[in-house]
């Protein structure tokens, strides 16, 4: 666990990956400097060909903070039991004033000497990936726990859509019903016409039939 007096802290205390097959997947750890002094760093790991660390290397300012992303490179097969053995390791100690990333020496991280060399284990975890409807939720809970009206006025704006969708099928279900219903009407009248016309041209014929038998 993070120690109030350590040089650094790290968030989160474990690098959790969603692994899945021929995929890559990646942790982000916030580092901060918890002192007045500029900070070296340096992030190793057990299975170097695995990871993809940026930047490994660093310095941070007094009190200031940066961004470390370690990206778990695709893999070919599960583990077993979705167990993961493969620890990282944090390095950090104290820089003369304004010392920059390009200034260590190459014996910054070596423990031998009178200096301070603090170091963080961290631990790796494998989880099953993400549904999408877990995706989902998750995005709107970290979305809502920033800005709640943000996503207010996204729920709002969705429920008004599908307002004006109901509202637009219903409309659109008038205009068959009248449809349906002129040519309902329009079939009666061209049927009743030819009736109409039948009739008279068999009653024609049966009146012209009649006159010549007498």
């Amino acid at each position: 666990m993070t120690v109030a007096k350590q040089l650094l802290s790290v968030r989160p205390e474990e690098l959790r990956f969603q692994f899945e097959l021929e995929q890559q997947s990646y942790c982000d750890l916030k580092v901060t400097n918890n002192t007045e002094h500029h900070v070296a760093f340096k992030v190793k790991t057990t299975s170097p060909k695995k990871y993809y660390v940026r930047p490994n290397t660093g310095v941070i300012h007094p009190w200031d903070s940066c961004v470390i992303r370690v990206t778990l490179q695709a893999q070919k097969e599960y583990p077993p039991e979705m167990q993961c053995k493969d620890k990282f390791l944090l390095q950090s100690t104290v820089l003369p004033p304004n010392t920059e990333v390009d200034d260590l020496p190459p014996d910054t991280f070596n423990k031998e000497g009178a200096k301070t060399l603090e170091e963080c284990k961290l631990r790796v975890v494998y989880m099953p990936p993400h549904t999408a409807s877990e995706k989902l939720d998750d995005g709107i809970k970290e979305t809502f726990s920033s800005n709640p009206d943000q996503v207010l006025q996204r729920l709002q704006d969705e429920r008004d859509k599908a307002v004006r969708q109901t509202q637009l099928l219903q409309q659109d279900l008038e205009i068959l019903k009248t449809q349906r219903n002129r040519r309902t009407v329009e079939g009666f009248s061209v049927k009743f016409s030819l009736l109409v016309g039948l009739i008279g041209i068999t009653a024609g014929f049966l009146l012209k039939l009649l006159l010549s038998t007498d």
